[in-house]
């Protein structure tokens, strides 16, 4: 092993996928960016859908400054899944160790990173819990919390998983965990992608923590979920529960 090798501090990758989040993005990549995490190597990668707003422009412009800072824009294939798909595989050419994934809204606050990434010295996927002790769900009606509760009963009794906050889409992964998941194999154009990964990394025996968080809905623009989206995504849950089984995914761990 060379010097330099020996020297390398692992390498994290943020990975947001984004649609028309101008007015977040900047504040939230310099606040990733300003972590204390001087053990990192520390990465962003904004993997945007061609955003009207100049979401994605406004990434390449911090890289132009900021080499750690990485935009990918997508005109092809577009939406929440394929965006992460992508974003995954930027993040993982990079070299990356870890993958964080997170929204660009700032409901995921960046400040529960490093709790994910000490989660990660003992488990191979770490998910940031709103329904776990030290966890909320910040700022929602009653509303949507019923529809939230009635989406995640049916998800965890379908998937027969421990998890409680099934479609948190703030996680972490070992690099490992990604590349055994076969990003190519994956299906989901939409927010289905997290229950899809779910399902496969449950499969493949790899193991999970929930660490709590403070989810808080977004204060500037709006949001990507709507009825429509909802039901595509219970219906691309049966669709998982079928196409990923022990016989199509069996464990590696």
């Amino acid at each position: 092993m060379t010097e330099e090798a020996a020297n390398r501090k692992p390498l994290v990758a943020v990975m947001i996928p984004t649609y028309n989040e101008a007015e977040n993005i900047a504040a939230l990549v310099r606040a990733i960016r300003g972590l204390p995490l001087p053990a990192y190597d520390v990465h962003v990668v904004v993997a945007d859908d061609s955003s009207p707003d100049g979401t994605g422009r406004i990434v390449e412009e911090m890289g132009r400054t900021d080499p750690n800072v990485h935009a990918l824009i997508r005109s092809k294939r577009r939406g929440r899944g394929s965006g992460g798909i992508d974003g995954f595989k930027a993040a993982l050419a990079l070299g990356a160790d870890d993958v964080i994934e997170m929204d660009g809204d700032f409901s995921h606050q960046p400040k529960y990173i490093p709790g994910l990434l000490d989660a990660l010295a003992k488990h191979d996927m770490a998910l940031g819990s709103r329904y776990i002790a030290g966890g909320k769900d910040a700022n929602r009606g009653p509303h949507r919390r019923l529809i939230t509760f009635c989406v995640r009963s049916f998800i965890r009794r379908l998937y027969k998983v421990p998890i409680r906050d099934v479609s948190s889409g703030f996680r972490a992964y070992r690099r490992e965990v990604l590349e055994a998941v076969d990003l190519d194999d994956l299906i989901s154009v939409g927010q289905s992608i997290v229950l899809e990964i779910l399902r496969k990394v449950d499969l493949l025996g790899f193991s999970v923590v929930e660490v709590p968080i403070v989810f808080v809905d977004r204060t500037k623009g709006q949001t990507k979920l709507d009825f429509l989206a909802l039901l595509e995504t219970l219906l691309m849950a049966l669709k998982f529960k079928k196409r990923y089984t022990p016989k199509t995914v069996p464990p590696v761990r």
